[in-house]
């Protein structure tokens, strides 16, 4: 059934009432979730702080016209900064992103060239404070830049063609470089090197588009790092029972083009695997029956898991979209046959859902909107390269905020807790696909840090970082959070008590925004988690010693 709320001609709000019948094409998925859910959200520890976060600490709210105001600025002084902050007469600085705390300090994030080429694991983020006066530089390499050679002895064709041979032994298909190998200088492991940096499209193994770089050295031609450019996650498809949603009118015409929030679009791929798709568009704002049957239903719990992350971002942190620049991004719904993955892709400024197995479980649920979007912060700001260590603090950082998301919408068709793809029933058993308080548990991820970390694959080293969240959020041991059951453990076997969510969301998000860089670990996660609670919470508080234990909990660092 369907109501409607009157608003203005331009920006339609409707309700959409998931019919109780939609819920037999999941009866795994509601089973799971159960027929209860408490009142309750996630909270602390009854032994937490209530330490208030200091005001001037918090992220300012910027209009796209105020952001853009501190960009020209930047750029305008970027060669006297470089001068400043002591680099060479051959690097430059190119402003990527800025970030103002209300007390008038700002962050503001860069990318480095050498004699015009490049810097991968140059970037850096400089702090000034209120009258200018440099605080703080984060760097994502020490190494300084002198003397480097930027003549290759290694032809562009040859690095291509690695490439194009790495990409193939992985199972991509329809192989093409996207554009032709590009100069570079590779910063990443702590040696200027020149290098040739290659982009590889087609398709992977699974249907998902492929961008996967290639650096290859461009005096010895061997290859130093490979990537994965399209960030992949998995959530549930539970319905959202009755939402609302921001359309737009034209004419006799409605169209899912969400006009509060950037004019994000959502639009219908139909199968296709390219292209942008159709925009859904109808004759009477009404969109969906709640079956995976009806083409608009998954667009509309799409748009709607959107908005929410939108809302969250905007609300909870100050940030004006993915960017922070007001720009809606683009959710693109109905992607392949069966294709059991959502992803979201820098280049197209979007994130795309496949419909699941038997095309009958769309991957457009609140977490899932949530992780992908995640991906688009994330490389707006800290830009954790997605492999090794920092690939998954990348990852986990999108299984972060999307339990954050969860947990802010309150919709209690979807209630917020710290489980990862427990609806959809990927493995087929009934069980979550990931579980950020004991990460193991789905029988690959890493509970702990070990010399392992850099060698597994994201998604299961980013159980270190949700395992560090669920506990500095939480805590450790058994209690139940709207109605699921946890047990937390810890490496070293001392409980943590938890600061809830809330706080937790905070200082991760001060610490990706003003701290983090392409080349972070875990140990410098660690540092910079330390410094971002220190700064809305000081250096004494319980909050601080939380992440210091947290992150001890998993084997990274020691307590204090």
């Amino acid at each position: 059934m369907l109501s409607t709320s009157p608003t203005s001609p331009t920006a339609r709000r409707r309700s959409i009432r998931r019919r109780a019948t939609a819920i037999g094409a999941f009866v795994s998925a509601a089973a799971l979730l159960g027929v209860t859910v408490q009142a309750t959200t996630a909270s602390a520890d009854p032994g937490a702080s209530p330490t208030k976060a200091n005001a001037g600490a918090l992220p300012q709210k910027l209009t796209p016209s105020q952001r853009a105001e501190l960009l020209r600025d930047a750029d305008a002084v970027s060669s006297a900064t470089a001068d400043r902050i002591g680099l060479g007469a051959k690097e430059k600085l190119v402003v990527r992103d800025v970030v103002k705390d209300r007390d008038g300090t700002t962050h503001t994030r860069y990318e480095r060239t050498y004699d015009g080429l490049p810097v991968l694991g140059g970037d850096l983020v400089v702090t000034t404070d209120k009258a200018g006066a440099v605080k703080d530089v984060n760097r994502a390499s020490k190494a300084r830049l002198a003397g480097v050679r930027t003549g290759a002895e290694v032809k562009a064709a040859t690095a291509e063609k690695q490439a194009l041979r790495a990409s193939k032994a992985e199972g991509s298909t329809k192989l093409t470089a996207d554009r032709a190998p590009r100069k570079v200088i590779w910063l990443v492991d702590g040696k200027a090197t020149l290098a040739y940096e290659t982009v590889v499209g087609g398709l992977q193994e699974d249907g998902t588009p492929n961008e996967l770089h290639v650096v290859t050295d461009a005096a010895t031609g061997k290859k130093l790092r490979q990537w994965q450019g399209v960030h992949t996650g998995t959530g549930n498809t539970q319905y959202s029972g009755q939402v609302q949603l921001t359309t737009q009118q034209s004419g006799s015409q409605y169209t899912l083009t969400d006009t509060a929030r950037g004019n994000h679009q959502t639009r219908n791929l139909n199968r296709g695997t390219s292209g942008s798709g159709t925009l859904f568009s109808g004759p009477d704002d009404v969109w969906g029956n709640g079956q995976p049957s009806n083409a608009e239903t998954a667009g509309a719990d799409a748009h709607y898991g959107a908005a929410l992350t939108w809302d969250y971002y905007k609300g909870v942190h100050g940030r004006n979209g993915i960017r922070n620049d007001g720009r809606g991004a683009t959710s693109r719904v109905h992607y392949g046959t069966n294709y059991v993955n959502a992803f979201w892709q820098d280049s197209c400024f979007c994130m795309t859902y496949g419909d699941g197995t038997g095309n009958s479980k769309p991957l457009t649920s609140i977490d899932v909107a949530a992780h992908e979007m995640t991906h688009g912060v994330t490389s707006a700001t800290g830009n954790m390269q997605y492999s090794r260590e920092p690939g998954g603090l990348n990852e986990a950082t999108s299984d972060i905020f999307a339990a954050a998301v969860e947990f802010n919408a309150k919709n209690p068709s979807d209630v917020g807790d710290y489980l990862v793809g427990e609806k959809i029933d990927i493995r087929g058993n009934g069980t979550p696909l990931r579980y950020m308080d004991k990460p193991s548990k789905d029988g690959s991820s890493l509970d702990y840090w070990s010399s392992r970390a850099g060698s597994v694959d994201v998604h299961y080293s980013s159980g270190i970082a949700n395992h560090f969240f669920y506990l500095l959020s939480e805590g450790s041991g058994a209690k139940v959070v709207n109605g699921v059951s946890y047990n937390s453990p810890t490496y070293d076997n001392k409980p943590v008590t938890g600061i809830g969510i809330d706080k937790a969301a905070k200082i991760w998000f001060r610490a990706l925004t003003t701290k983090f860089t392409t080349t972070t670990n875990y140990a410098a996660a660690r540092t910079g988690t330390l410094a971002a609670a220190g700064e809305l919470y000081g250096t004494s508080s319980p909050e601080y010693t939380a992440v210091a234990n947290a992150w001890a909990a998993v084997n990274v660092g020691s307590r204090p």
